[in-house]
């Protein structure tokens, strides 16, 4: 009955995966199918020109199922994630995410009670297990920001040498797109590209601020539009402020010595009991299975999830420290 039961979930899972498939190649091949009628027929009428020009502007899908896609628009979460995805540069669509986190739920929380034979104990693993495409997602943002964030000083030097040579502050931002390392260049790309498609310098500042919101960028940023509406030395304006991001560096590598104790004694904490359950699990299951058979076996391990929780805030709260 077990097996009968992960069969069907497995097929039912690969054919969303091959809906998935089929709604991308459509989406893709009526973008061809436009722009092949534009090309071929260019003398064709204004009306039917715009009908084919809709179908080829920026459609931000959310997802490759066209119900799904419909659906995530109706809720403003949808374009948050849409922009958790950007930031951590992972090409995936929101309902491909939200896919992935239910079937992570779902094959978890099923082996677990497989194996454990008790839903208590399986359903907060499975929810647990749930968010690790999220969790993915989060870590791959937070490597993204901290290579933006070391290249950054290296964008503002070169800012800072073009327009002492001469230069605009636009060339100076061109030359950024073309020198620096990325994220720092395809990131300061969109904002050039923004500001030659006639947005506001304003605009463009605030919109990379949002697609990219880090302190030392938004220090940047501030310093430009003050000095844009007020006047004076930018490439000394810019100068400075690379000296300010670069001693933030040096404050905060200096603080992250100062706490390793403590964020090595958090990892401890938190993973320790985990492990020493799975691997006095695998010695004797007889003797560990009580926890999760006897009601006051339930009862502890609430008890201590609880309190291994507190105590890892608790540690993550002294050792994070605000530069």
């Amino acid at each position: 009955m077990a097996l009968l039961v992960l069969i069907v979930f497995v097929s039912a899972f690969a054919v969303v995966a091959l809906l998935m498939m089929a709604g991308a190649t459509d989406d893709s091949s009526s973008s061809k199918r436009a722009l092949a009628a534009i090309v071929t027929n260019p003398f064709a009428g204004k009306e039917k020109i715009r009908e084919h020009i809709g179908d080829l502007r920026k459609n931000a899908m959310l997802s490759a199922i066209p119900w799904m896609n419909r659906w995530l628009q109706q809720f403003e979460l949808a374009p948050r994630v849409r922009l958790l995805l950007y930031q951590a540069e992972v090409k995936w669509t929101t309902g491909g995410l939200l896919l992935m986190c239910a079937a992570c739920f779902t094959i978890s929380t099923y082996l677990i009670d497989l194996r454990t034979g008790n839903m208590v104990v399986s359903l907060p693993i499975g929810v647990f297990l749930g968010f690790a495409p999220l969790m993915f997602v989060y870590f791959k943002r937070s490597r993204r920001f901290e290579k933006f964030e070391q290249g950054l000083p290296e964008a503002l030097d070169l800012m800072v040498s073009a327009l002492r040579a001469g230069h605009s502050f636009n060339a100076a931002l061109g030359l950024v797109t073309r020198e620096c390392q990325e994220p720092v260049r395809s990131e300061f790309r969109v904002c050039f590209d923004e500001q030659n498609y006639g947005l506001e310098l304003r605009g463009a500042m605030d919109n990379l601020s949002i697609r990219v919101p880090l302190p030392d960028l938004r220090i940047a940023i501030t310093a430009i539009l003050i000095q844009k509406e007020t006047g004076g030395n930018l490439a000394e304006v810019l100068n400075k402020t690379s000296e300010v991001i670069r001693e933030r560096f040096r404050l905060k590598r200096q603080v992250r010595v100062h706490t390793a104790h403590g964020r090595m004694t958090g990892m401890v904490v938190g993973s320790l009991p985990i492990v020493l359950l799975i691997l006095l699990y695998f010695i004797n299951p007889d003797m560990e299975s009580v926890l999760w058979k006897r009601e006051l076996g339930i009862k502890l391990l609430y008890a201590a999830g609880g309190m291994m929780l507190v105590g890892c805030l608790i540690i993550r709260k002294i050792v994070n420290m605000e530069v």
